[in-house]
């Protein structure tokens, strides 16, 4: 019977001719038969209607730091009461949360939306992340948790790897006030094919302009630099022109360096020369904000001040650590503006990198 079905019916999916329905969720487009699931593993089709089997379950949920995410020019300083699912929409094979994403059952506590928020509120947070893995394949339930957060003063960001589409962006619109668009090897073609399991990274590319286009989000660029496979410095030209052109030379751009998981553990530690590398394109094609991540006590780390080169906002890790805005954001040396969203929030304990 329905009722013994976990979750609830989703929205996000088109019925065909052929019986079978299309999830509109993620870029995969599923066309999904009775009693299976699309790749994600989380949403599927009972009784000719699409399922979202883990409304309401919540696989994992700790308090972040923002600058986890990471996020820098969006309320820094902030507590995130960072939330999953099971299930994903990719499979990358170096994936550090492979134990929730790619755990195809449906498992966690079960948690109403307004639930989420009261232990987001218990935690002393001040906004919500969807993260760990990929919340566009849980949209309905994020969305409904978000817009419960909103009414209670908790801000939302999603940590996405991208692959949506204008069906989800839409949703996200009704509640997300922050994104961190994920891209892996610069989304480099070979790279994704073979380490992801995607055709290619133009969703993403068209996802980024729709998100731009049509909605108020915050937008934060993240890169992960591969060694060997993907760290192409070419490819992250692409990257870096596409960011500046169609979102903006001020949108924050983060190089993250890659640590060995799950099935790539021959590959080492990034090199910090190869991440500088990628720096150094970044600002030569005209970005104003780059960053290099997983890489505690290194100068780039920091946001630097573009009128006077001084530091703006000083960091070790995950830890804000030097604040030299005023209350206007702007540098207390010279008067920059500098576009950060919100002020320091005072953090209550140190967050070490991880």
């Amino acid at each position: 019977m329905q009722s013994e079905v976990p979750g609830r019916d989703a929205e996000l999916g088109v019925a065909l001719p052929n019986g079978r329905v299309r999830c509109t969720a993620c870029a995969r487009y599923c066309e999904i038969p009775e009693g299976k699931t699309g790749l994600c593993g989380v949403r599927g089709v009972v009784n000719n209607r699409l399922r979202l089997f883990v409304y309401g379950r919540v696989i994992a949920g700790n308090i972040d730091p923002i600058e986890k995410k990471p996020v820098t020019h969006y309320q820094p300083g902030s507590s995130i009461f960072s939330i999953a699912t099971t299930g994903c929409n990719w499979l990358c094979q170096y994936c550090q949360n492979y134990d929730i994403s790619q755990r195809r059952k449906v498992e966690g506590t079960e948690m109403t939306p307004e639930q989420v928020v009261q232990a987001a509120e218990l935690q002393g947070a001040q906004g919500m992340a969807y993260t760990y893995n990929e919340p566009s394949i849980f949209i309905e339930f994020a969305r409904d948790c978000g817009i419960e957060a909103h009414k209670r003063g908790i801000f939302n960001i999603f940590v996405s790897n991208g692959y949506d589409t204008p069906e989800s962006v839409n949703e996200m619109s009704k509640f997300l006030d922050c994104i961190t668009v994920d891209f892996k090897g610069s989304g480099k073609q070979e790279f994704v094919r073979r380490y992801i399991g995607i055709p290619s990274a133009d969703p993403i590319f068209q996802t980024l302009k729709e998100i731009k286009n049509k909605t108020k989000i915050h937008v934060e660029v993240t890169d992960l630099i591969v060694p060997r496979v993907g760290d192409d410095l070419e490819q992250a030209k692409k990257l870096c022109r596409f960011v500046r052109d169609e979102l903006g030379p001020d949108t924050p751009v983060h190089f993250l360096r890659f640590h060995p998981d799950y099935k790539m553990m021959e590959f080492g530690l990034t090199p910090v020369e190869t991440l500088e590398k990628h720096y150094q394109v970044a600002k030569n094609e005209g970005l104003t904000y780059a960053y290099l991540g997983n890489v505690p006590g290194h100068p780039l780390e920091d946001t630097y001040c573009p009128g006077c080169n001084a530091v703006a906002i000083g960091r070790y890790g995950f830890y804000v650590d030097e604040w030299n805005l005023d209350a206007d954001n702007r540098c207390k040396t010279c008067g920059y503006n500098l576009p950060i969203v919100g002020s320091l929030h005072k953090q209550k304990r140190r967050f070490q990198f991880v």
